[in-house]
């Protein structure tokens, strides 16, 4: 993983298939557009001579909260448009459709 630091900017490159699902997995799960954005919070401390990683706590993730957690049943009571306001994914629903979860969260009923 490549870590370029340009004054308050901080960009992650994955070098590899594995670090590019990591770091899709801490994308969606810092990031929110609907809600509130989580932050990541240095816990302890880095000594390059002395440590071998560097260690965050998500800032406003629920500890108690496994991730794979299921995700609430909810239906479209019409016909309509649902979309993500994460990657502006859209999808059509009939009415009784499950409204389906995406970037980590239920989408969003347009009309």
């Amino acid at each position: 993983m490549k870590i370029n630091i340009d004054k308050n900017l901080v960009e992650f490159t994955p070098e590899t298939a594995d670090e590019k699902n990591k770091l899709e997995a801490l994308w969606k799960t810092v990031v929110d557009c609907a809600r509130f954005n989580k932050k990541l919070v240095p816990v302890g401390q880095y000594v390059p001579s002395q440590d071998t990683l560097a260690r965050f706590a998500i800032e406003g993730a629920d500890p108690e909260k496994p991730s794979g957690d299921a995700y609430p049943e909810v239906y479209a009571d019409a016909d309509c448009r649902c979309y993500c306001q994460t990657c502006n994914k859209y999808v059509e629903l009939k009415k009784g459709d499950r409204i389906p979860p995406c970037c980590g969260k239920l989408m969003e009923v347009l009309d």
